[in-house]
């Protein structure tokens, strides 16, 4: 993995096991450790872990009720220990994610908090914290191959 992925690789891991487990605790120190990374980068890194996911769970191609279905399920079960979680962000990084995100210039980024909080519930949702290590390498790769 690129030097300059792996503190947000350790911070994401810790972030997704922590969720993965509904430590609460534990979520929220290494949420704050994530959002102090470049959000840009972390968003990349963590995004292109969301598509692989998507993708792989739907090779036949992705339909607006898988969308849906996979947002309810994230902020469904994430609500009952994470209360402020948003749908709306959830959606924004979806659809971040997959490439479809029309930004507006006059509408204020996420906040990295919010951003790497919010992420990190989708990646949880999405991948078992055991290949979360292996996923997390393939997408440093292919982001680093794409640089060059």
């Amino acid at each position: 993995m690129p030097a300059v992925a792996r503190p947000i690789a350790d911070a994401a891991a810790d972030a997704v096991t922590a969720a993965g487990d509904q430590d609460a605790a534990g979520f929220e120190a290494a949420v704050a450790r994530l959002a102090a990374y470049d959000p840009a980068q972390t968003g990349l890194l963590l995004g292109t872990v969301v598509r692989h996911a998507l993708e792989e769970g739907h090779p036949d191609g992705l339909a607006s009720d898988d969308i849906r279905d996979t947002l309810a399920a994230v902020v469904t079960g994430a609500r009952a220990w994470q209360p402020e979680v948003d749908p709306q962000v959830v959606l924004l990084l979806l659809a971040g994610a997959l490439g479809v995100l029309e930004t507006d210039p006059d509408e204020a980024p996420v906040k990295p908090d919010v951003a790497a909080r919010h992420a990190t519930l989708l990646v949880a949702h999405l991948v078992a914290p055991a290949t979360f290590a292996a996923r997390l390498e393939r997408a440093a790769t292919e982001l680093a191959e794409h640089a060059e």
